[in-house]
């Protein structure tokens, strides 16, 4: 009678077919949903689910923004405000060419705008970390405070609205009955997978965040690269401005200041290592999923805006603690060897 053993190749054939990571968030969105469809009268509805998929692109865009420079090892508290100014700067540009009646070109250039001043945040960003060697949250903090204190003066504390009909149909209208929102977030999702998980940037990117030193040392122009990961996250934010400004109609400086350090939680959901260095992005993704299928659950039930948020920040720090002892449990079971 002969022993049987797993070879290694099968091993990582079947870490590829079974991921536990998505395997685990996939099972608590179906819990999630299943424990909402009980307690919260009219959950599973068509109505629930466009309600997310309109919500969802705001959050998820922002914490795509922050993907990045969390894996590299450091932070971008400047998002949520680098957003807004980037709508500011496509409002402004919408208004000389006179707001609501502007017309296609005044959009692209509105277009070009947003991303521009998000990119151009995001590379001032990159470039004195950079070269400075200064911690990312204290840059980011300042970046913070500096943009929320430009966009205020720019605008005297109050808002800019009306766009045209196109631009609203950004964040208000639907393509074949598909929120439109929701595949301008799909599309980044996409396009953040590829870059992580295809581009030698991606590489970098978890290399600087394992260890900086050692980065430098192997060749790799840690100066280049940081650089470019706070630009492509100024870039994002760029592009949720411009949806926020697109689904509200409007747009201010201090809308969606809350979101910064949910945008950090939903990381953690998705499995980012907080220290830097692991981290993918359809994990993040399903995350996101999971908390405003949660938000959407809470307001069907009622439940108080400050009880609702106390509620999601004990539910992720409970998950952080399932999560890590399902996890290992789960990895042990699969590749045990006989």
């Amino acid at each position: 009678m002969t022993t049987q053993t797993i070879s290694p190749d099968r091993d990582r054939r079947i870490a590829r077919l079974v991921d536990p990571e998505i395997a685990n968030l996939l099972g608590l969105l179906v819990l999630v949903c299943l424990v909402f469809s009980v307690t919260a009268t009219g959950f599973l509805s068509e109505t629930t689910f466009v309600s997310v998929a309109f919500q969802l692109p705001e959050l998820g865009l922002l914490t795509l923004a922050m993907l990045m420079p969390i894996i590299s090892g450091g932070f971008n508290l400047a998002i949520t405000f680098t957003a807004n100014l980037s709508g500011l700067a496509m409002a402004a540009v919408l208004h000389s060419f006179g707001g609501a009646d502007a017309g296609a070109f005044a959009i692209v250039l509105g277009i070009a705008a947003a991303l521009a001043t998000g990119a151009l945040v995001g590379w001032l960003m990159g470039v004195i970390i950079a070269t400075t060697g200064a911690h990312p949250i204290l840059v980011s903090l300042s970046m913070m405070i500096f943009v929320r204190g430009l966009g205020e003066f720019l605008t005297h504390g109050g808002d800019i609205s009306g766009t045209p009909n196109a631009v609203q149909a950004i964040g208000q209208g639907t393509v074949l009955g598909v929120p439109a929102p929701i595949l301008v977030f799909a599309g980044a999702v996409l396009l953040w997978h590829i870059v992580m998980s295809r581009t030698r940037l991606g590489f970098a990117t978890r290399m600087i965040g394992s260890n900086l030193e050692a980065t430098r040392y192997s060749g790799i122009s840690t100066r280049r690269a940081l650089t470019l990961i706070y630009t492509l996250s100024g870039l994002m934010c760029g592009l949720a401005g411009i949806v926020m400004l697109a689904r509200f109609n409007s747009v201010r400086v201090g809308h969606g200041e809350a979101y910064v350090l949910i945008t950090v939680l939903a990381c953690f959901l998705g499995g980012v290592d907080p220290f830097g260095g692991f981290g993918r992005v359809l994990p993040v993704a399903i995350a996101l999923v999971i908390l405003q299928v949660i938000a959407s659950g809470l307001n069907l039930l009622g439940a108080n805006q400050h009880l609702a948020t106390a509620l999601w920040g004990a539910f992720l720090l409970l998950i952080m603690v399932v999560r890590s002892i399902w996890t290992s449990r789960f990895l042990q079971i699969l590749f045990a060897r006989r």
